[in-house]
């Protein structure tokens, strides 16, 4: 499919990872363009080129870094080809425990039409979310039993839409339940966790993630503000050995601008 236009969606969809991201009953959903063009591309591709130069300074030769996206994809759902090959997931969407079919595993909506996430999946974590939310029907004894997930995740939802999404900050925010409120791109930012980690940065009134990850010996540099269209052509054509004088005809004849 080398010589095929395609994007994330269309290489997700190949890889298997598609398929399962999405609740039961309900069409397959892509998780923006996540999983394919960063997760399975770009990340795969920055890793596959660090490996790449430790080998060669390593050995003193090079190679070609081939990483697809699609491959990518796929490598990112290993675990759960493996998981489906033990038996432990099911090929029916939104019935398994990471993909909304599991209670303890899902987001819910507040009194006030926000949302919280949920992910108490180890015993202890589970524990915690029965106590803080009351939870102490029978209903709840056998976190695991499949067959429970719906009337557990009704029952969940209705003590969810109570309160508010604030109030459950106050309730749930110190616990190990392991909960979040669902924020929005407007809010993430000046969350106090990443305002004391300085997750997010500022660049000309825009806020957007800084460099990760960190390191203890080595800064990475800020974010800068964006260059207009044009502001290093010379620059560049330069580089590319264009003779001072074949510059100004280009720049004259509009094959090529300049901020």
């Amino acid at each position: 499919l080398a010589p095929r236009a395609g994007h994330d969606l269309n290489y997700i969809a190949l890889s298997g990872a598609l398929y399962h991201s999405g609740r039961a009953g309900q069409p397959p959903t892509p998780a923006l363009n996540l999983t394919g063009d960063f997760g399975g591309g770009g990340m795969l591709l920055a890793y596959g080129m660090v490996c790449a130069l430790l080998e060669a300074a390593r050995t003193g030769q090079g190679q070609v870094v081939d990483a697809a996206m699609i491959d990518g994809s796929a490598a990112l759902m290993a675990m759960f080809f493996s998981m489906q090959a033990r038996g432990l997931m099911s090929n029916e969407r939104g019935t398994n425990m990471l993909d909304t079919g599991a209670p303890f595993y899902e987001v819910y909506e507040t009194a006030d039409g926000q949302w919280i996430s949920i992910g108490s999946l180890e015993p202890q974590f589970y524990a915690q979310l029965r106590t803080h939310l009351g939870l102490d029907d029978e209903l709840f004894d056998n976190q695991l039993d499949g067959s429970q997930w719906p009337a557990m995740k009704e029952r969940i939802a209705e003590v969810v839409r109570t309160k508010t999404r604030g109030e459950w900050d106050e309730i749930l925010g110190d616990t190990d339940v392991c909960y979040a409120p669902v924020l929005s791109l407007d809010e993430a930012p000046s969350h106090p966790h990443h305002v004391a980690r300085g997750t997010f940065v500022e660049v000309d009134g825009v806020p957007q993630a800084a460099p990760t990850p960190r390191f203890s010996r080595t800064q990475p540099e800020a974010p800068t503000s964006m260059a207009p269209a044009g502001a290093h052509t010379r620059e560049v054509l330069d580089t590319f050995g264009y003779a001072p004088d074949d510059v100004e005809q280009l720049l004259a004849a509009g094959t090529v601008a300049e901020a």
